[in-house]
């Protein structure tokens, strides 16, 4: 109740900042709101590099505002009712830009009732899915009325949706109850690294600038999604001990954890030749090109991992627990792309046995990546170019 009645009073005072705002005309500008950085940093270098001519602004939570505010010629913005200038001002921008890209759900939109001929571009952080989001999510079931109609309200506002392939589109659809027609079949920019050999040298050679230990050595990174519960279940599940009496000298293990659960878990200090944490290297696509093998389970990782054609390990000991509290896309399930396993010891023995059947990592690289190719950014500046020339 208290949640409700907070977003009720956000929201109220949004919108009477929205309607203000209308009054002044629509100017060439683009607004992205930003809770992560690889895709839009993608489009905007792409726009630099065509030379795009307009006023451009990132709309940050204090989390991303470095890496955003570090950007040549663009300005940034604290998008956060605590900065009540900088919030003023990202409202306006918002009401008054011809392009606005998003990347996640914003419970704002609700109340952006954008001009005819604006764009609002959702550029969903991810390329593929495996956690279900938006309506299919069994979570929203426990959600009232008005929370629900919010929702529905937000995925309104995306008139272009930006996919990597039409199995994430069908997704979509069932997520945000969107019509093919606002699909753009763009790629997704985060992907384009993978495809630019001398963007990956670079990007190799950073990482190993950041951790020259494994230089030399089999790169194994371990990459688990957020639970918000069970926070210390990396600490219990995965045995680092284990891990390096069987595979140390060979490989390096990198583990890379959300924030919440990284302040939990502690690497003794006798695995420090074998256990690196890399949870605070910022760029994941960057770490991705160091690593032989992948373990994941829940994370949207393997479908750009996939592009590199390289093992994929699951480790899903709570597979049957996870299905009920947030369920798993059948899209994903049809295509699984490497062995799942449940404990430390298995993840041992599939190494070992080299049981990896890349066939299927290719396979599943294609299904997901279908219209990235390299030219995503590209693809999407193209068409922002004519709205804003129009």
């Amino acid at each position: 109740m208290a949640r409700e009645i907070a977003v009720t009073l956000y929201l109220f005072m949004f919108s009477i900042l929205f309607k203000v705002s209308k009054w002044f005309p629509l100017k060439d500008k683009v607004v992205f709101v930003v809770s992560f950085s690889e895709n839009n940093k993608s489009i905007y270098k792409e726009m630099m590099r065509q030379e795009v001519s307009c006023r451009t602004l990132f709309l940050t939570t204090e989390k991303m505002e470095k890496t955003f505010s570090a950007l040549e010629k663009a300005e940034t913005l604290l998008f956060d009712v605590k900065n009540p200038w900088d919030f003023i001002s990202s409202v306006y921008h918002l009401a008054t830009a011809k392009i606005v890209f998003v990347d996640n759900y914003y419970g704002f939109l609700a109340k952006s009732n954008f001009r005819h001929g604006v764009e609002c571009v959702q550029l969903w952080h991810a390329n593929g899915a495996i956690k279900k989001f938006g309506f299919e999510d069994p979570l929203i079931a426990d959600r009232g009325k008005r929370a629900k109609k919010r929702f529905a309200d937000v995925y309104k506002r995306f008139s272009k949706v930006a996919i990597g392939s039409e199995a994430m589109g069908s997704i979509f659809s069932k997520a945000f109850h969107v019509t093919e027609d606002r699909f753009i079949k763009t790629g997704i920019p985060r992907t384009d690294l993978f495809f630019d050999e001398k963007r990956k040298e670079r990007a190799l050679k950073k990482v190993h600038a950041a951790y020259p230990q494994l230089v030399g050595k089999k790169v194994v990174l371990y990459a688990p999604t957020y639970r918000q519960r069970g926070l210390t279940d990396v600490d219990m599940k995965l045995d680092l001990t284990m891990l390096a009496n069987q595979l140390g000298g060979e490989y390096i293990l990198l583990i890379r954890l959300h924030p919440a659960i990284r302040n939990q878990v502690e690497v003794p200090l006798e695995l420090k030749d074998f256990v690196l944490d890399a949870s605070l290297y910022r760029n994941m696509n960057e770490l991705l090109l160091s690593t032989d093998v992948l373990i994941t389970d829940y994370s949207s990782i393997p479908f750009e991992f996939a592009l590199l054609n390289r093992p994929i390990i699951f480790f899903m000991y709570d597979m049957e627990a996870y299905e009920l509290e947030r369920g798993m896309w059948k899209e994903f399930r049809e295509l699984i792309p490497g062995p799942v396993v449940t404990t430390s010891q298995e993840i041992v023995d599939v190494m070992r046995e080299g049981v990896f059947d890349k066939t299927l990592v290719s396979a599943f690289a294609e299904r997901w990546n279908e219209y990235s190719n390299g030219q995503s950014s590209q693809n999407i500046v193209e068409q922002i170019k004519e709205k804003l020339q129009g």
